[in-house]
């Protein structure tokens, strides 16, 4: 019997980079569909609110036909059983994330023994990304193209806007 497995990709994704992107990418290659559960974290402070969140994952994701986007909230563990899905995808940049990444995936198991945990890196090239640094990126005004969607840098540009002051063009 053969049984039709779709693959959740959680994440606050405030905001998407290019690295979340390669992640989502490769994933839709192996899975038949694939959730972006985007939520609202309260243990970090957001740049962008939950709506803003979703818009900016559906619009970089509208070419990839099996993906769906999606929020939901409290634990994951409780959000996989409702909707019956028990395959998680995360992404590992670097040795650093994969400590983190391994308890969260022991206190998933603890929490609802179905649940398996996939881990993709990304390419080499997004490693280092992450959204916290975008953030201080787009806040001194630096340039992201290649780090971020474009709708995304245009969405930052907006939050964040250049102030150039510098005394000395005065």
């Amino acid at each position: 019997m053969s049984k039709e497995i779709f693959a959740v990709y959680p994440g606050s994704f405030d905001p998407l980079t290019n690295g979340h992107l390669d992640i989502i990418t490769r994933a839709s290659k192996l899975f038949s569909k694939i959730l972006i559960a985007v939520t609202d974290n309260c243990n970090k402070k957001h740049s962008f609110s939950l709506n803003e969140r979703l818009e900016l994952v559906q619009e970089s994701t509208k070419n990839l036909e099996n993906v769906k986007v999606v929020s939901f909230s409290g634990l994951l563990a409780d959000y996989l059983e409702q909707i019956n899905s028990f395959v998680l995808i995360r992404g590992l940049r670097a040795i650093s994330d994969f400590e983190y990444e391994f308890q969260m995936t022991l206190m998933n198991r603890t929490l609802n023994k179905k649940i398996e945990t996939i881990f993709l890196i990304p390419d080499q090239s997004y490693t280092f990304l992450s959204s916290s640094m975008i953030k201080e990126v787009a806040m001194l005004g630096g340039n992201m193209s290649g780090l971020v969607p474009k709708c995304v840098a245009e969405k930052l540009e907006e939050k964040f806007p250049k102030h150039i002051n510098n005394e000395y063009t005065k």
